[in-house]
């Protein structure tokens, strides 16, 4: 009998980790650094306010779109052999254990707070004193800013915003009889007031003590009702389906159309319902009712949304001890010395490696473009930015002096599309073309392209990411961008605007692999050259370090590729559908996750290749959605010595045994034994202060 290729082993559903699941597991590692009495006190609260961002997102995406799929009926497993309502039913049941285990931590951090003279405290437990200053704040701020909203035959159920927090509150007549049915209203806690309320405390006291905004207005509440009298008062928030539904197609202006969607998404269906433990039960039942939801319906032992924690722990003062000490970002070394940094992209290519080295190097890359009479056009892609991005001003003003300038606006970039359609805007009136990315697609690439006349013609100057061009980001993500001359480059930048812009037919890319037309076909080419390298006894080995992997015909060609005995490292900081260590299948692949002070963001890639190595940055994960629905590049590095830099950067995350996990065949992970001297790969790049010396570019 012939023996079977690697390629040809049938696939079974076992051979699959779910997505929704992997994705649970990653949050788990989110709230174990909550946990972690090594970090920091009070970015252990940030880490808890993480999970319940986090948590919000899932419910209002991924929890919601498969609640649609149960809706329509629809009972087709998935690769991983899940039906929606299976699928449903584990996701919820894992995800309130977690919930349940993120409010065991919140208790034991507020207990570890207080000893730092950091105090919630309840509004019963105030002295007098206490109490009258807080009565007085009341009145004065938090009282006119409330509407109750009654609920009777006569006012309809008001509408519920996604993710705000109100108060259920159960009432009774005065006069009426106890027995009779009793009356309901809701009232919305202000989002625009402080969720923490600071208490006067003794002059002589170094401490802080906080009562909650809804516990101020739940002692309070009768204010709000005359001739009526509280019986119960309780929090509750609920979470819509978030997820845009855009006829792109039909769409004549697809920024109206956005805006359109975004007010529908106020009344997005139902998704989940976070009610305070304890609730009135004739509040629950009228929840529930409104709502038509019972099958996830979440009962909290404590405050209700604990995303408030991560302003708090940034806004307290004399806490510094209670923080990671600043990181202090160097500027790149090629670029320090110099107010020319086109003479240095002339010589050389520049890495540089976000947080540990400075986001102003691309500030100023794009300023000294706007600034420059020599420069005649600047093109970027745009998916996220800061609120007060200096990138904006200055593509605003080299528009405004003639130069041409092209902004590619991703406008369905999830929960920021008001803020992209407000710069969107302000970029054109100041004269940029702004274009809005092409139907059906979104544009993820992170790309910019300067056009430059010099003496001996029109020269090309790139920055290829493969993170947002976001300064508030690039202080918190592990993010690699690679400044560039390379003649190869600029032309394929220039042809991917124009695709993204005009009616291109797709380019024979000299050096991108570009999504969705041919990034996949190059990643399986590669892979699948390292496996021919295996099978022949020649030196095959892949790593590749980015945020997700769950497309099922990558992770195929990974399988042969280890069956056909290449080692494989995987440093996949959030979901993996992999499932690694399976003997036949997988025994080749080794998968770490790294969750640590910041966010590892960074997308990288190195094939050996017979000795002939080849290191890639790219803005793509390896799912679906990024290889199919989006326009993302990969970008070949060509420096020897930033291939170096790159190629250590990796070998840091797969030497880390402090904040590393590796999974497990089961889905699992579990911490990195620790048998060597602790290395924690992020603390390690601080250290270094250069991550590529000055060498003449490969061009010059």
């Amino acid at each position: 009998m012939k023996e079977m290729t690697p390629r040809e082993r049938e696939a079974s559903s076992n051979d699959y980790l779910n997505r929704d699941l992997s994705w649970i597991e990653f949050n788990w590692r989110v709230l174990e650094e909550a946990q972690d009495p090594e970090t920091p006190l009070l970015e252990r609260m940030k880490f808890l306010a993480i999970v319940s961002s986090n948590l919000d997102e899932f419910m209002s995406v991924r929890v919601a779109g498969v609640k649609d799929q149960i809706k329509a009926g629809y009972v087709k497993k998935d690769f991983t052999g899940y039906t929606p309502a299976g699928l449903f039913k584990r996701v919820m049941k894992r995800a309130s254990k977690m919930v349940s285990e993120q409010y065991k931590t919140y208790r034991e951090l507020t207990r570890q707070l207080s000893k730092e003279g950091i105090i919630f405290t309840d509004y019963e437990d105030l002295n007098l004193t206490q109490r009258k200053a807080m009565d007085e704040y009341y009145h004065e701020i938090i009282f006119p800013v409330l509407t109750p909203m009654a609920v009777d035959q006569s006012r309809p159920f008001p509408l519920v915003h996604t993710q705000a927090l109100y108060l259920a509150v159960v009432l009774m007549k005065e006069d009426e009889d106890p027995e009779d049915e009793p009356y309901f209203a809701i009232v919305q806690v202000p989002s625009n007031l402080s969720r923490f309320i600071e208490v006067p405390v003794r002059s002589n006291s170094k401490k802080h003590e906080f009562v909650l905004l809804e516990e101020l207005m739940e002692q309070h509440m009768h204010t709000l009702f005359s001739g009526y009298t509280p019986v119960a008062v309780h929090a509750f928030r609920l979470t819509r389906n978030a997820d845009l539904t855009l006829n792109e197609e039909g769409a004549e202006d697809l920024l109206e159309e956005i805006e359109k969607e975004l007010r529908r998404r106020r009344w997005g269906s139902p998704v989940r319902l976070e009610v305070q433990k304890g609730i009135h039960p004739y509040a629950l039942e009228q929840l529930q009712y409104e709502f038509e939801i019972s099958d996830n319906t979440i009962e909290i032992d404590g405050p209700i949304d604990l995303t408030y924690f991560m302003k708090l722990s940034g806004s307290l003062k004399g806490y510094d001890h209670l923080r990671y000490k600043p990181i202090e970002p160097v500027y790149p070394a090629e670029l320090d010395d110099t107010d020319d940094i086109f003479e240095v992209l002339r010589q050389q290519d520049v890495l540089v490696y976000h947080p540990y080295e400075s986001f102003d190097a691309i500030t100023d890359f794009i300023c000294q473009a706007a600034d420059d009479p020599k420069v005649l056009a600047i093109k970027v892609t745009l998916y996220r930015v800061s609120g007060n991005s200096p990138l904006i001003e200055a593509l605003a003003s080299a528009a405004e002096s003639g130069k041409q300038v092209t902004v590619v606006v991703e406008l369905k970039a999830r929960f920021d599309e008001e803020r992209n359609i407000a710069w969107a805007r302000k970029l054109e009136q100041a004269g940029c073309h702004v274009v809005y990315g092409l139907v059906g697609l979104k544009t993820h690439a992170k790309i910019t392209l300067v056009v430059r006349q010099e003496q001996d013609g029109l020269r090309r100057y790139v920055h290829v990411g493969t993170g947002n061009y976001n300064d508030n980001t690039a202080k918190l993500y592990t993010d690699v961008g690679l400044f560039t001359s390379h003649t190869i480059i600029g032309e394929d930048a220039s042809a991917l605007f124009n695709e993204v812009t005009g009616y291109s037919a797709p380019h024979n890319w000299k050096a991108f692999g570009v999504a969705p037309t041919d990034m996949k076909d190059k990643l399986f080419e590669k892979i699948r050259r390292e496996a021919m390298h295996a099978s022949l006894g020649k030196p095959a080995r892949i790593v590749a370090k980015f945020n997700s992997l769950s497309n099922q015909e990558i992770i195929d060609e990974l399988y042969a590729a280890s069956r056909a005995g290449v080692k494989i490292d995987l440093i996949v900081r959030g979901v993996c559908c992999l499932r690694p260590g399976v003997p036949g299948l997988s025994e080749n692949i080794r998968i770490l996750s790294i969750v640590d002070r910041f966010l590892e963001h960074s997308r990288i890639l190195y094939f050996e290749n017979e000795g002939e190595r080849e290191v890639y940055i790219s803005s793509a994960d390896w799912m679906t959605r990024n290889l199919t629905r989006r326009i993302e590049l990969i970008c070949p590095v060509f420096d020897k010595q930033i291939q170096e830099s790159l190629i250590r950067i990796l070998e840091l995350s797969l030497s880390d045994n402090v904040k590393a996990r590796l999974l497990q065949s089961n889905g699992m992970y579990v911490r990195v034994i620790n048998e060597e001297v602790p290395l924690r790969s992020q603390f390690e790049a601080m250290r270094i202060k250069s991550w590529k010396k000055k060498k003449p570019h490969p061009e010059a």
